[in-house]
């Protein structure tokens, strides 16, 4: 998280990256119906810009249209500057505007990007000089993504992914990101979860030999220590995914993921060229792909006006 500004200012833009689980481990639901998770987050280098600016009541909009996005009080990014107003018990609205690159419903928790930067947006607007504990707890009531998409970097997740710590992380890699034409909806994916996973743990472990070789940085290591307890409901659900993690599974990555809850695939490479060489053997079978690089800062101011 940035550094706060003296003094208010009319206009303030936050960049905030997608995120991957490089682990993610699910437990069965608790009597509140929340997944008590394990999971190691990394951020990666696809962000959503937050530019906010006064205004006489909360509104949000788009850059450009994108399907699946919410403009009205249902937006997330709404729902965090209301909850950072009433935490300072304030009177004050905001028109936010959102300029989209990560994937709408592609489990690399683009909603939850959008909430962390508006508050940090908000918080330097108005100059509250929210601490950041204070500002990772609001996060924390609003998903289980907002937190780490302020803390950023590589970090281990529990509760249900709220609870975030910094842990060490000395790979520097790239990622090609294989998006999908269709979402998924992650409620969907973990309903299915459940059906297929009765026998789920009450706690799922730490995943100890990934925290050790990302502290090593040993990428090929980290791309053999891959998991995603949901990857089984996402493939049954689209079983389409199938034939996709298939081929690229040909390509020669140090390690094929399924991102979050899905649908986005995503190949590990250890540097940018071999990345790049993915990237157009995944184009020319006609999928859409990204590069981005791993792991990245957190929500951060990039623009005062």
């Amino acid at each position: 998280m940035s550094e706060a500004k003296l003094g208010p200012a009319p206009r303030v833009t936050v960049r905030a990256p997608a995120k991957i689980n490089l682990h993610l481990g699910v437990g069965r639901p608790r009597p509140d119906g929340m997944h008590p998770l394990s999971t190691v987050y990394q951020a990666v280098g696809l962000y959503d810009d937050i530019t906010v600016t006064d205004a006489p009541d909360w509104s949000v909009g788009l850059t450009a249209a994108v399907d699946g996005v919410p403009l009205d009080d249902t937006n997330i990014a709404i729902r965090a500057g209301r909850a950072l107003v009433k935490h300072h018990g304030i009177s004050a609205a905001a028109r936010i505007t959102i300029a989209k690159c990560i994937p709408v419903m592609g489990g690399m928790a683009g909603g939850s990007a959008d909430a962390a930067a508006t508050l940090l947006a908000l918080d330097r607007l108005w100059d509250l000089q929210t601490p950041d504990e204070e500002l990772l707890q609001l996060a924390s009531t609003l998903g289980s993504d907002v937190p780490f998409a302020l803390l950023g970097g590589t970090a281990m997740g529990t509760g249900h992914g709220q609870l975030v710590s910094a842990v060490t992380d000395r790979t520097s890699v790239w990622w090609v990101v294989v998006l999908s034409d269709d979402g998924l909806s992650t409620p969907a994916v973990y309903r299915h979860f459940d059906e297929l996973s009765p026998d789920a743990p009450n706690e799922p472990p730490v995943p100890e030999e990934l925290l050790e070789a990302l502290a090593e940085g040993y990428a090929d290591e980290v791309g053999d220590l891959l998991s995603n307890d949901l990857w089984e409901a996402a493939r049954d659900l689209r079983p389409d995914l199938v034939d996709v993690e298939t081929k690229l599974r040909t390509m020669g990555a140090d390690g094929v993921l399924l991102s979050g809850s899905g649908p986005t695939l995503l190949m590990l490479h250890d540097n940018v060229d071999a990345a790049r060489s993915a990237a157009a053997e995944v184009a020319a079978l006609g999928y859409r792909c990204a590069l981005a690089p791993g792991p990245v800062a957190g929500a951060h101011v990039v623009t005062y006006a």
